[in-house]
């Protein structure tokens, strides 16, 4: 295996770089001391009378939008086997550089990803400003592995800021705390080298520190030389001991990364934006990845924000021989059991070596897109509701409209607990067709032909035999006062 470093130094330390955006300033730092004593928390309180969905209080557009883009695009869309190809494959710095050598995304148009994203009803955009390889997308004076020094020669980030404020997107960048490019970064068991029989001398001439000078510089380049920043995604920690990376040698977090100045630094640069709770403490909401929560996050016993990133495929980045696309039927079920539990979804698409969306990629935004025109309201701002829903069936509450999204058709009759008495009308969302509001109460029998009485404070809904064609059927119901 090549040893380290890559035969060509594209990295500078803060110290000798010149750049708008110097390393992190004392400024910061005394700021951060304070972090460190009481990293930054909230407290949510509870309602006492009904399910209400967590804000962020510095950034509730947040929970407003609960549907957002996640893109994976770096290096690794040009080998196209996933983006932890340089992980999975043991593939050395020095190896992978000749991506580096070939990166041309001549197709690359921000603004058709921020048309796709707005298409499919999304809010916000989130971008892998650098992924685990180290390859940042920006012209960073801290390093020459970037972009602007490959034959693409672009700023990619300054044009994907742009597109998304011309589309009135919110903007948001992911960056990873790891950086299997950097000489600095310690081998660990994460590592391309980790495997590497040389793996311990090598380390002996690494320095976390400078790397974390590096890291704490880059983040400070990236919010300060693009303007206002809504959302950031950091990515990951894997302190040792930790409960789902148990084993893991040379294991890294709060204090490989200095999470609790950087966090300091972020908050001081921009006060508004919304930040992820992977810096190894506390963040402003959840991240379940690959998979749908059972219910509302919980952390010491109280439901916070949170957003659930998923994959068309089960790869972030372009993964061409990947054929286990999720239906668009599926991706909606998923955006509504979310929000239904308190959640948003950040969506992910994986732009390929070219820089444009993989066809099927297009097809299932589409869908959704389709959906979301019609059926949003059900979702935008809206949140848990108190009752319990029917079998395969989904609630969202907005103030004093219920949705009931129905992921089973069900014939003629459908039978909601405790809501008899409590709706004033209710209508088909996809075209606003009234839709009859029963109680059928008392000591009736079912009969032959009738249906019988149910349970008291159950109301029914008599829906139409024919299935709307929709990916999911949407049933809006108009509140009483006070409910």
């Amino acid at each position: 295996m090549s040893s380290w470093p890559p035969r060509s130094s594209r990295w500078c330390r803060p110290s000798s770089c010149s750049s708008s955006s110097s390393a992190t300033s004392s400024r910061a730092s005394s700021r951060a001391a304070s972090a460190a004593a009481s990293p930054r928390s909230f407290t949510f309180t509870p309602s006492t009378t009904r399910k209400e969905f967590r804000m962020i209080p510095h950034a509730p557009w947040f929970t407003e939008s609960r549907f957002g883009m996640f893109v994976h695009w770096g290096l690794y869309a040009l080998p196209a086997r996933h983006e932890w190809v340089m992980n999975r494959e043991r593939i050395s710095a020095p190896e992978y550089e000749k991506y580096f050598e070939y990166f041309d995304p001549d197709l690359y148009d921000p603004r058709e990803w921020a048309r796709a994203a707005k298409g499919a009803g999304m809010k916000y955009v989130v971008l892998t400003t650098k992924h685990h390889e180290g390859f940042c997308l920006w012209d960073s004076a801290l390093t020459d592995y970037k972009s602007t020094k490959t034959p693409c020669g672009q700023d990619l980030v300054a044009a994907y800021v742009e597109a998304l404020r011309e589309e009135g997107l919110k903007v948001g960048f992911y960056h990873s705390l790891i950086d299997w490019h950097h000489p600095d970064f310690t081998i660990d068991g994460f590592h391309p080298e980790r495997d590497n029989p040389e793996a311990q001398r090598l380390n002996e001439g690494r320095d976390m520190a400078r790397y974390r000078e590096y890291l704490h510089g880059q983040v400070r380049e990236l919010l300060t030389n693009y303007g206002t920043i809504d959302y950031l995604f950091f990515d990951f920690s894997y302190a040792d001991g930790s409960e789902n990376h148990k084993g893991i040698w040379g294991a890294k977090g709060r204090e490989a990364w200095g999470s609790e100045e950087l966090l300091a630094m972020v908050r001081e640069l921009q006060p508004g934006i919304a930040v992820n709770d992977r810096l190894d403490i506390p963040g402003d909401f959840a991240t379940p990845e690959q998979y749908q929560p059972s219910g509302p996050m919980v952390v010491d016993g109280v439901e916070v924000p949170w957003e659930a990133c998923q994959t068309l495929n089960g790869s972030w980045g372009y993964d061409r021989d990947n054929l286990d696309y999720k239906s668009v039927d599926l991706l909606v079920r998923m955006l509504v059991d979310g929000v239904a539990k308190g959640g948003n979804l950040l969506l992910n698409v994986g732009p390929t070596g070219r820089g444009n969306f993989d066809p099927r990629a297009v097809e299932s935004l589409r869908g959704i897109g389709d959906w979301m025109k019609l059926h949003s309201r059900s979702i935008y701002g809206a949140g848990e509701a108190p009752w319990t829903p029917p079998a395969d069936a989904r609630y969202t509450r907005r103030g004093d409209r219920l949705y009931l999204h129905l992921f089973a058709w069900p014939f003629e009759y459908v039978h909601l607990p405790e809501l008899a008495g409590k709706v004033e009308y209710a209508q088909l969302l996809n075209d606003a067709s009234e839709v009859a509001v029963l109680e059928l109460t008392g000591n009736r029998q079912a009969v032959t032909t009738a249906q019988g009485a149910q349970p008291e404070g159950t109301l029914t809904l008599k829906l139409p035999v024919q299935r709307p064609d929709v990916a999911v059927p949407v049933v809006e119901l108009f509140l009483k006062a006070g409910v």
